[in-house]
């Protein structure tokens, strides 16, 4: 065997047993005629004991071994006499009587610690040695904890894990597909899924009333923090149900969740949030409510006043830093430069503190007397202490969105983004579809089989911009960690929402025709949701990225530099693919 034990189990009550480990060797440290080892597995680590003068030629052959080799030793555990309250083995030590080199090592790139002094690129290049690094594989360990309990969980209340296919027909409404060339059909196409959406309706159609799955998904976008070009869901649908049902039971398995993992515990109901209070008073469609510092409208207050950038604006909106009136000069200038930035585009930022005798100082005072000003602190019910700041602009959303940076960013400063407290919520009643000035043309918010809601079908054609959606996403802390809806199951509605989208009824048929073809069969009202396996995951870790809790992620350009993925395919695998690569601006297409 080669071993008995692992190396994160040992403790005092193992005194005196002959044990058998193997792992890698963490650090070594030699201390007169004594050698120590720390010794590392997936589970631990042990501290092995090497004496000079009990046998000189094992701790010579100790003395040796280099970072990261690979070894087996026998020996008797021990109670250490100075302990380490560090390690859960730190009681003991094992006195080693044989050693065993399974595999000599070569000098790691950087070093296999919490606080390594690899960088993200290093990291990823040599991301097996990254894996081994007990803060790496505690976050894949509690990945697999949280799939674990989503099937137990899900499974309990009756839901089939049902596998759908990876191969599927492309569907470019979205983002973009990934998509793979049949050598057996030349010249066309399969693409990655997206999500399994109309597969699991048509499991629906099928009978197979309560469906999930722990499904992989892919999208060709840009990416950033909470995006990879293959993610995972969790992918649920549910038949004969309403609204109400899919959050009852969803917002049950998040609290499942929080309890079996993190030993936090939800009282009462998840708040509701319209999606238009959330834009009205956070600015984003997932706000993050760990703290208050909602926008107050201030048209009525701030215009008039003589000041031209108030007065010529179709918004003004602020947000109440409480006790942040000691903010310098310096601390401002520096919130000015953070909201005039390219990707935030304020071109300004005015503020006003509540000084200590009640009276409110502006960067604006000569355009409003202290009466106008005092409104404005009974606006925000500002106190002593207390930093407004306002935004405007001649574009409502676009202004909104600016000031959601800048109370994201006020929350950052505050300590108020606090990555253990969690703070969860629905976000419900999203417009149905959305504009885009340059196509001229109504888009899905959603996708195009998101129902609306009933009372508004009758404006599908007269009104569509006002049209709500039966639809829904789950919040928290500010991420969007899930969301779905109720679909459209009567193939009539079907068609009107394909005609609104700009579909003719030959691209719809070409596209969705086997779904249309199965209503017409009998399907039963259905909806569904799908959370994001790696968001929820990298939440209940506190990490900054998704990328931390994927064993093998892709870099921010989407290339696996592990792997050297992407990679340029020989002639003649092109040539038996049938196709062709040309090269336009040095980028090969």
């Amino acid at each position: 065997m080669y071993r008995t034990r692992t190396c994160g189990e040992l403790r005092i009550a193992d005194a005196g047993q002959q044990v058998t480990l193997a792992g890698w060797v963490q650090k070594s440290r030699k201390m007169g005629g004594m050698t120590f080892i720390d010794l590392r597995d997936r589970y631990g680590i042990t501290q092995l004991v090497f004496n000079e003068s009990v046998n000189a030629e094992l701790c010579e052959k100790a003395n040796k071994l280099g970072r990261e080799f690979v070894i087996q030793v026998k020996g008797v555990v021990h109670e250490r006499s100075s302990k380490n309250a560090n390690l859960s083995t730190g009681d003991i030590e094992v006195i080693t009587s044989e050693l065993n080199i399974l595999n000599a090592a070569g000098t790691p790139p950087f070093t296999i610690e919490d606080e390594s002094d690899g960088g993200d690129d290093l990291r990823m290049k040599y991301r097996y040695l990254d894996l081994r690094r007990n803060i790496v594989r505690k976050n894949l360990e509690m990945r697999h904890k949280m799939a674990f309990e989503v099937r137990r969980y899900l499974s309990e209340l009756g839901f089939l894990e049902v596998e759908t296919p990876v191969l599927v027909n492309s569907t470019p409404e979205g983002a973009r597909d990934f998509v793979v060339p049949s050598r057996m059909n030349p010249g066309q196409f399969y693409a990655l899924p997206q999500s399994p959406q109309t597969l699991k309706q048509l499991l629906m159609v099928s009978g197979f009333d309560r469906y999930f799955q722990i499904v992989k998904c892919f999208r060709d976008e840009d990416l950033r923090a909470d995006r990879q070009p293959e993610f995972t869901q969790i992918d649920c649908e549910m038949s004969f149900i309403e609204q109400n049902d899919v959050l009852t039971t969803f917002e049950g398995m998040s609290k499942y969740l929080f309890k079996a993992i993190l030993n936090v515990d939800f009282q009462g109901d998840f708040p509701r949030m319209t999606w238009q209070d959330a834009m009205k008073y956070y600015g984003s469609d997932k706000p993050d409510t760990r703290f208050e510092m909602q926008f107050v409208e201030l048209m009525d207050i701030m215009k008039g006043a003589g000041f031209s950038v108030f007065d010529n604006a179709e918004y003004i909106g602020g947000i109440c830093a409480k006790g942040a009136a000691n903010y310098t000069r310096k601390q401002l200038d520096e919130l000015t430069e953070f909201v005039k930035r390219p990707q935030i585009g304020a071109k300004g930022l005015v503020y006003a503190r509540v000084e200590g005798d009640g009276t409110v100082k502006s960067s604006v005072d000569k355009f409003y007397s202290q009466e106008t000003l005092q409104k404005l602190k009974t606006a925000f019910e500002a106190e002593v202490g207390d930093l407004i700041l306002i935004l405007s602009g001649d574009n409502i959303n676009k202004t909104r969105k600016q000031l959601s940076e800048l109370r994201l960013e006020m929350g950052n400063r505050l300590g108020l983004r606090d990555k253990t407290k969690f703070s969860c919520l629905w976000v419900v009643d999203f417009p149905l579809l959305e504009w885009d000035e340059e196509t001229q043309r109504y888009y899905a918010m959603h996708h195009p089989f998101t129902s609306p809601k009933p009372e508004d079908i009758p404006r599908l054609e007269t009104n569509p911009g006002e049209v709500r959606a039966n639809a829904y996403d789950m919040v928290i802390n500010g991420v969007e960690v899930g969301g779905g809806s109720i679909r459209i199951y009567d193939s009539e509605l079907q068609k009107r929402m394909f005609k609104l989208l700009g579909f003719s009824e030959e691209k719809a048929q070409a596209q969705f025709g086997f779904l249309m073809n199965a209503f017409k069969y009998g399907a039963p009202p259905h909806g569904g949701i799908a959370y994001g396996l790696d968001r929820l995951v990298s939440l209940f870790a506190g990490l900054d990225s998704i990328r931390d809790c994927i064993a093998f992620p892709k870099n921010n350009s989407g290339r696996d530099v592990m792997l050297d993925a992407p990679s340029v395919l020989d002639d003649a695998q092109l040539q038996e693919l049938n196709i062709q690569v040309t090269v336009k601006n040095d980028i090969k297409s």
